[in-house]
């Protein structure tokens, strides 16, 4: 009988469109090495034009989800995406507190899709600060994420970097992607480390998904038993290659390429 992989559990809504999402972190988890399982938070309409609707699920089909995965499968690793409200950041804090201790967990601050539209109530930032960041293994806020989950306006990088290891993330890392120039850099924020992950910025648009594609890349690579530094850089290559293939879908904004390394190599 084969060994089973590690696994990886992401905690997020459904994209229909495929590109972010519930979708893009189980195909990010597939492409690098892990069993992904996942637990649905809410549903949205929506595809390369932008978000046309979304329901958030009932607390006691999210606690089911869980309940069901956790106690039969196990988890090695866990990500977190769209939380949708107040109400569901407290039902998810809730949930991974029951996890056993030593697993690590990846936040993915979600509030805005790649086309602007909101996946975040705007009172409930406030709670992902006290609920959900002090249980974060490491945090991956974009600028736009940044200055509300921290309590800032953002400007100062650094210091939102350091209220949120205050209040309790182990690791942040501050994603530069919405920066301009020719270079996308991410910086890690951790215990005594300040480190840069850099890569070429890839003349490309389609870019949808990259948020959690990368999030869950970093869990996967976390559940394999990476030490945060080296499972944050090698999420890095892999989005990296996944943004510069990422390909047209649609009539707007496509999805990064989630299976980029397997169509190079049979391109070969």
């Amino acid at each position: 009988m084969n060994a089973a992989p590690p696994r990886v559990l992401t905690i997020a809504g459904s994209d229909s469109g495929g590109g972010a999402g519930i979708q893009a972190d189980l195909k990010s988890m597939l492409a690098n090495g892990v069993h992904g399982m996942s637990v649905l938070t809410a549903i949205t309409a929506q595809n390369s034009l932008g978000v046309q609707g979304a329901w958030e699920l009932p607390e006691e089909q999210v606690r089911a989800q869980f309940r069901s995965v956790v106690d039969d499968i196990g988890v090695d690793a866990v990500k977190t995406g769209m939380l949708a409200s107040t109400a569901m950041v407290r039902v998810v804090a809730s949930l991974l507190r029951t996890l056993p201790p030593g697993v690590p967990i990846v936040v993915d601050p979600v509030s805005v899709s790649k086309h602007g539209d909101a996946l975040l109530a705007a009172d409930a930032m406030a709670a992902v600060r006290e609920e959900i960041v002090p249980l974060a293994t490491v945090l991956t806020p974009n600028l736009t994420e940044l200055g509300p989950v921290a309590g800032t306006n953002g400007e100062d990088r650094e210091l939102a970097a350091k209220l949120l290891l205050d209040a309790g993330a182990d690791w942040v890392l501050v994603k530069g992607g919405h920066d301009d120039g020719p270079v996308a850099v991410d910086v890690l924020h951790g215990p005594g480390v300040r480190r840069e992950y850099s890569a070429p910025r890839a003349d490309n648009r389609h870019t949808h998904g990259t948020g959690c594609t990368l999030a869950s890349a970093i869990a996967a690579y976390l559940a394999r038993g990476y030490d945060v530094p080296a499972a944050v850089g090698a999420a890095k290559d892999y989005i990296s290659g996944a943004v510069a293939a990422g390909f047209a879908l649609g009539g707007g904004i496509g999805p990064v390429d989630h299976g980029w390394q397997f169509r190079t190599r049979s391109d070969q």
